[in-house]
C-alpha cells in the first residue's frame, strides 16, 4: 500500500477559513462553521452569514465543492466533505478546508482521518495551551495509506453507503420535524386565542437547575450508572432524544451533590456556555449546573414544552445576564413569559406530536447503531485488516 503525506494529495488549495468568531452578520456570504460539521452539512438548515465587505477579501477560502473540511480549534478532528449545493459558500477560522480534486481520494482521507488512526495522530499534534488548536502545517504532515484504486472503491462505497442510509434518516427526521414545528405555529402563534391565560414557564411545568459531583471524587463517576449530561454532550450529539452523556455519575455522586434526577421526557435546556442547546430525555437523566430544564405539567406535555422553549429562545437570551458570559437563572427561567393554552389545544398538539417524536426516537436509534457499526469497520478497513476482495465474501 502506498503511502503519500496529507500535503501531497493536496491539488489546488489548502488553509484556514476567514471568519472570527461573532463576526456572522445577515445578508452576507453563507459561513460554514465548526458547529455545522458537527451536525452534519446533510442536516444544516441554515448558515450563519458574514458580511460581504469581510469576505471579498478572503476569496482563496471560498468553497466551489468537493473540498476537505477538519475542525481545527475547540472541537477538533470532526471532517465533512463539501456538496455541491454549498457551492458559493466560505468557512469559518476554525475550520481548515483541504482541496484534493481526486473525489475518490478526498473521502478516502476523510475516512482516514475519522479512524482511530487519524484521530490518534490529531490528538498527539494538538496545541492546548489556550484551547485545543491543531495547526494546519501539522496536518499536512500526517502520513495516509493509498491503496490500489480498486480497493479504495470497495472500501469507501461500503462507507459511504452506511453514511447515505444516515443522511436519509436525518433528512426523515428534519421533515418530522418540520410537520411538527408547522403545526405548533399554526396552533399556538397564528391563531392564538386572546383569552388564553398569560404566564411564565413556571406554569408549564417545573424548572430544575443541576450540578457537578466533585470531580475530585472518582468514585462519583462511573460509565454505566445515572445519566448525567453536559452541555458538551449537547454539543456533540445533536439527536433529539438523549439518554447518557459521556460520563454518568454514581448514587454516591448524586447524594454528595444536588444533582437532581428527572423524568424520561423532560425538555432540557442549556442555560450557559452557551444558552439555547435543546433535548428531551430519554430516560431518566440528571445535569450538571449548565442546565434550567423543565419538566412539564402533565396537561401541558413535552412537545409543546420543547417547541415553545424553541421558540421562545430569543427572548430567553435577552433575559439572560452576566458580565464573563450570558446565564440564564433559575428564577428567571421561571418568569420567562408563556401563553398557556386550554387544555383541549394542548391536548390535540401531544396527539399529533407524538407518533412523530416515536418515529424520530426510532430513528435517531438506528442511526447510533449505524455509526457504531461504521466506526468499528473503519480502522479494520482502513489498515487492510478487512479483506474486501471479490471473493473475500
Amino acid at each position: 500500500m502506498e503511502e503519500k503525506s496529507l500535503g501531497e494529495l493536496v491539488c489546488r488549495n489548502i488553509g484556514y477559513g476567514i471568519v472570527q468568531p461573532g463576526s456572522s452578520v445577515n445578508g452576507g456570504v453563507p459561513v460554514i462553521k465548526v458547529k455545522d460539521i458537527i451536525r452534519g452539512l446533510s442536516a444544516v438548515e441554515e448558515l450563519d452569514t458574514t458580511a460581504p465587505s469581510i469576505d471579498s477579501q478572503y476569496k482563496r477560502s471560498r468553497l466551489h465543492g468537493g473540498e476537505l473540511l477538519v475542525s481545527v480549534v475547540g472541537t477538533t478532528g470532526k471532517t465533512a466533505i463539501v456538496p455541491e449545493s454549498f457551492s458559493g459558500c466560505n468557512v469559518a477560522r476554525a475550520v481548515a478546508f483541504i482541496d484534493i480534486s481526486d473525489q475518490l481520494i478526498a473521502r478516502w482521507v476523510k475516512y482516514y482521518l475519522d479512524s482511530p488512526f487519524g484521530q490518534s495522530y490529531m490528538e498527539q499534534e494538538l496545541n492546548t495551551t489556550v484551547q485545543p488548536t491543531l495547526n494546519i502545517k501539522s496536518l499536512v504532515k500526517m502520513v495516509v495509506p493509498i491503496p490500489k484504486s480498486e480497493q479504495m472503491t470497495k472500501v469507501v462505497g461500503m462507507l459511504d453507503s452506511i453514511d447515505s442510509k444516515i443522511r436519509i434518516n436525518n433528512e426523515l427526521n428534519n421533515n418530522l420535524e418540520q410537520q411538527a414545528a408547522t403545526y405548533f405555529f399554526h396552533l399556538f402563534i397564528d391563531n392564538a386565542n386572546p383569552s388564553w391565560f398569560q404566564g411564565t414557564i413556571g406554569d408549564l411545568g417545573t424548572v430544575v437547575g443541576g450540578s457537578t459531583p466533585s470531580k475530585a471524587k472518582a468514585e462519583y463517576y462511573t460509565k454505566n450508572g445515572i445519566a448525567w449530561i453536559t452541555p458538551k454532550d449537547l454539543s456533540i450529539d445533536n439527536s433529539k432524544f438523549i439518554t447518557h452523556g459521556a460520563d454518568d455519575i454514581t448514587e454516591l455522586g448524586l447524594r454528595n451533590s444536588s444533582a437532581t434526577v428527572m423524568p424520561a421526557g423532560t425538555v432540557l435546556f442549556s442555560s450557559r456556555a452557551p444558552i439555547g442547546y435543546i433535548a428531551i430525555a430519554g430516560g431518566q437523566v440528571t445535569t450538571n449546573q449548565g442546565f434550567k430544564s423543565v419538566v412539564p405539567k402533565d396537561n401541558v406535555g413535552t412537545a409543546f414544552v420543547y417547541f415553545f422553549l424553541k421558540n421562545a429562545l430569543p427572548t430567553i437570551e435577552n433575559m439572560a445576564s452576566g458580565s464573563t458570559f450570558k446565564e440564564i437563572s433559575g428564577s428567571t427561567m421561571r418568569n420567562v413569559p408563556a401563553i398557556i393554552p386550554d387544555d383541549e389545544s394542548l391536548r390535540a398538539f401531544s396527539d399529533f406530536c407524538d407518533p412523530l417524536f416515536q418515529q424520530q426516537r426510532t430513528l435517531e436509534a438506528e442511526n447510533r447503531s449505524l455509526a457504531a457499526i461504521r466506526d468499528s469497520l473503519l480502522p479494520k478497513l482502513m489498515s487492510g485488516e478487512l479483506d474486501v476482495s471479490e471473493n473475500s465474501f
